[in-house]
């Protein structure tokens, strides 16, 4: 089963849209293997979102994940990265098509409600730097067979 990590970003709580998120992924069919509600600090958004370092919206980026709460979940399931990816829709919500997190739910690129992983190589790092191993929870949910063949 492939791993991915998702957070919910502090405009996706502050709007309320916990429940509605977390259900679309319930929903799908993936497992939800590791879930923490926390106020990132600076030193964790900055290795985030490393990739960006040299671009100018970088401290943006830092700023926005750090002002308020945020969700980190590692969902699991048969392609997880590549379905949670188009469950979410692309970046900028107003090209994300409906039907998408994004899609539905969002107006602003700089306001767009989630974060996904975008490879198995990402999926890999970011889980190992938002969650320690003890912090994951290999289970089957007992409807895994309504689920996959």
């Amino acid at each position: 089963m492939e791993r991915t990590f998702l957070a919910i970003k502090p405009d996706g709580i502050q709007r309320g849209l916990i429940g509605e998120i977390i259900s679309r992924f319930e929903a799908k069919g993936f497992t939800l293997v590791g879930l923490k509600f926390m106020k990132v600090s600076r030193e964790l958004a900055e290795q985030h979102y490393n990739i960006h370092r040299e671009k100018s919206f970088f401290t943006g980026l830092v700023d926005f994940i750090t002002s308020g709460p945020v969700i980190a979940m590692v969902w699991e399931g048969s392609g997880a990265i590549a379905a949670a990816r188009k469950m979410i829709g692309a970046t900028n919500p107003l090209t994300a098509e409906p039907g998408t997190i994004r899609g539905d739910l969002g107006i602003d690129i700089g306001r767009n409600i989630i974060h996904g992983s975008d490879a198995p190589e990402t999926a890999t790092q970011e889980i190992s730097l938002w969650f320690k191993d003890e912090e994951l929870i290999s289970w089957q949910p007992s409807l895994i067979s309504w689920i996959r063949e």
